[in-house]
């Protein structure tokens, strides 16, 4: 008889077009566009809209963005940064004058202008078929009318460490009853809606100029932020060229800095010097050697990676073979390494959508506010959470992430894209603030080192390093975690899934696509 295993998710297989995301009604949007005729950067922004209301906690208008595209599937991967800039008023003079020592992760402070919006406009503009109107729709209609809320979502609804009743307006839209809503229940955001029909309407001006621009500049201010009219209608995303590496044959694209994605490709580079495909996919020894590569390859991210039209980020050299061999010499595959300094790496709730349409053009499209419910710092009339992305610049005036005017801040959150023969292979991301790193890498190697279908990549089990320690999903083997501590690490049991990812795998020889989904989230991929 034939062995079966069920493992968890099925992959899902289709020849004409795929979508994955982690919401269902963000699904459905991106299939329903696709069907009607529209292409994979149609449905990805249509997907991004609805999430900016089904899962408000993770993602909104009033955050960034940032796309990886290869159209038709064939050469040259084009990347859009839509990250936005800190006030021009934000000097670091200007904070250490009113006693700051760090940036703070709530507030009007932590908030730099939203590029979302702006970036929806202009990827649709260039590269879509159907116009913004078509595209936020399903997105109006679910905040006007109503929309269930799914059971992961109320999860990371009731994080603790988010204080929304420290705003009035997030109170009165988020906390119905004076209470997160429950697994179930119908939220609506009535105000949100209003605020996307005028985006569909006046396109990039209606978010940043007139009244939508009035009322959060006003509410910043009001607050003892920093913004203008003039820093919002000044928001402008641009393209960038892709960082990539080379893995074991495969082209691993990630965006340039202000982004954090380098950070997976000098992971991968310090991994491809060791013979994973020998070792036990799910054992302490692969393990251990992806956590050790983490460990360095974030040292240099927190040392180097900022916003590029600011500081000179030497990408070249961090992604050099000769520098990659120069750190995997501190690599011992027995023993962990006791002289890095610790690693205190953030969460963030993010969503991350892969599209692949019938003509092939591939999207990895990634959309967040950061912190759960961002800054906390809600529009009174607009019903736009706004992003605390500020949060992560420094206050040193040497280091290459100090807050300046205009400047884009690090960023965590990355879309990936892998190539093969010059041709896309797969858009993928796997969420998780911090850990996104991490959860490229596992997934990558979990498909080519060890031959796992997307569904499996993503379903396997995740460590992360944090905090000097291991987190470790409940997932992972006891044998692995016994491993992991007799070779020098602590471990511990995360209280929390380690990311979330969702990909779509291009077959050009048999016609088909394969998407995946995430189960640590509540969505899934669907196609025809």
């Amino acid at each position: 008889m034939r062995d079966f295993q069920f493992p968890g998710r099925s992959p899902v297989r289709a020849t004409e077009a795929m979508a994955a995301t982690s919401h269902p009604l963000s699904t459905l949007a991106a299939v329903d566009m696709l069907r009607s005729g529209g292409n994979a950067m149609d449905a990805a922004v249509c997907a991004a809209a609805v999430q900016a209301v089904v899962e408000p906690q993770s993602t909104g208008i009033g955050g960034d963005c940032f796309v990886l595209y290869c159209p038709k599937g064939q050469g040259e991967v084009i990347a859009f940064n839509g990250s936005g800039r800190a006030p021009a008023a934000a000097t670091v003079d200007w904070y250490q004058d009113k006693g700051f020592s760090e940036l703070p992760k709530q507030g009007p402070h932590a908030v730099t202008v939203p590029g979302a919006v702006d970036a929806w406009c202009r990827l649709l503009e260039d590269h879509g078929r159907k116009g913004l109107a078509d595209a936020l729709a399903p997105a109006i209609r679910y905040a006007q009318e109503g929309y269930v809320v799914h059971d992961r979502v109320a999860f990371d609804w009731e994080d603790p460490e988010t204080d929304l009743s420290a705003d009035e307006v997030a109170t009165r839209i988020f906390l119905p009853g004076g209470k997160p809503p429950k697994p179930g229940d119908i939220h609506r955001q009535p105000e949100l809606a209003e605020t996307l029909r005028v985006i569909a309407k006046k396109s990039r001006a209606g978010f940043y100029e007139g009244a939508v621009a009035e009322d959060l500049v006003g509410r910043l201010r009001a607050l003892g932020g920093l913004h203008t009219l003039d820093d919002f209608a000044a928001t402008k995303g641009d393209y960038r060229t892709p960082v990539s590496t080379s893995y074991r044959g495969h082209g691993i694209h990630q965006m340039p800095p202000n982004n954090q994605g380098l950070t997976a490709l000098l992971m991968l580079n310090l991994l491809s010097g060791f013979e994973l495909g020998k070792l036990d996919p799910g054992g302490a020894a692969r393990l251990h050697l992806e956590i050790e590569a983490g460990r360095l390859a974030y040292q240099d991210r927190d040392a180097f990676v900022a916003d590029q039209d600011h500081v000179d980020v030497p990408v070249k050299a961090l992604l050099s073979g000769a520098y990659a061999d120069s750190l995997r010499a501190a690599i011992d595959p027995k023993r962990a390494m006791t002289h890095l300094p610790r690693l205190d790496l953030p969460g963030s709730d993010t969503v991350y959508i892969s599209v692949v349409d019938r003509d092939r053009n591939a999207v990895s499209f990634i959309h967040s506010t950061y912190y759960s419910f961002g800054s906390g710092v809600v529009g009174p009339k607009t019903g736009v959470v706004l992003q605390n992305r500020g949060s992560s610049f420094r206050l040193d005036p040497k280091h290459p992430n100090a807050i300046a005017p205009g400047k884009r801040p690090m960023h965590t959150i990355m879309p990936g894209m892998m190539t093969k023969d010059g041709r896309a292979m797969m858009p993928f991301g796997v969420m998780g603030g911090g850990y996104q790193p991490f959860g490229h890498v596992h997934l990558v190697t979990n498909m080519i080192d060890f031959g796992m279908d997307p569904q499996q990549a993503i379903d396997a089990a995740r460590v992360f390093y944090n905090h000097d320690v291991v987190e470790a999903e409940r997932s992972v083997r006891a044998d692995a975690v016994e491993g992991l501590r007799r070779l020098g690490h602590q471990v511990v049991e995360s209280g929390h899934p380690l990311g979330g990812g969702q990909a779509v795998l291009i077959d050009w020889e048999k016609g088909t696509l394969t998407g995946a989904s995430d189960p640590r989230k509540d969505g899934l991929a669907l196609g025809y």
